[in-house]
């Protein structure tokens, strides 16, 4: 597994355990530290996944739209907390991080999706960020 595969990972079971607990921002950098302390001990790339969870707290209103708008058969609460949580980091990565090319973004959400969400996860993800792919392609257009 890449670096950033396990980065991701772990920004997604932190922002899970947020989103779970009622986002408390007061909590976040204990939920961080937990997670590293107890799935990855040892890794030593711990700011690409905070830079990855801190990106998505500080444009979480606008990710969300995006999800709501793309993902209209399922309203945002009703998505599950892993697959919300996903969908975040990918369009974080879409519109916020230009350092990330877009097919990867969708590729490594689509793969955590497959790891940890439900049966249907990875189609649903690649649905979504597909979807809205499509429309930042023909907008470049």
């Amino acid at each position: 597994m890449s670096n950033r595969h396990l980065a991701r990972t772990i920004a997604m079971q932190s922002l899970f355990l947020w989103d779970f607990n009622g986002k408390s921002e007061k909590e976040v950098d204990k939920i961080i530290k937990n997670v590293f302390d107890n799935f990855a001990p040892v890794f030593n790339d711990q700011g690409f996944s905070r830079n990855i969870i801190k990106g998505v707290m500080k444009n979480l209103k606008a990710i969300d739209i995006y999800i709501t708008k793309y993902a209209t058969e399922w309203p945002l609460d009703q998505i599950t907390v892993v697959d919300r949580n996903i969908l975040r980091i990918g369009v974080y990565e879409l519109f916020f991080d230009d350092d990330i090319p877009a097919k990867v973004a969708i590729n490594e959400a689509i793969e955590i999706a497959k790891a940890f969400g439900s049966e249907s996860s990875g189609k649903f993800v690649n649905g979504v960020l597909g979807a809205i792919y499509k429309d930042m392609q023909k907008e470049l257009k």
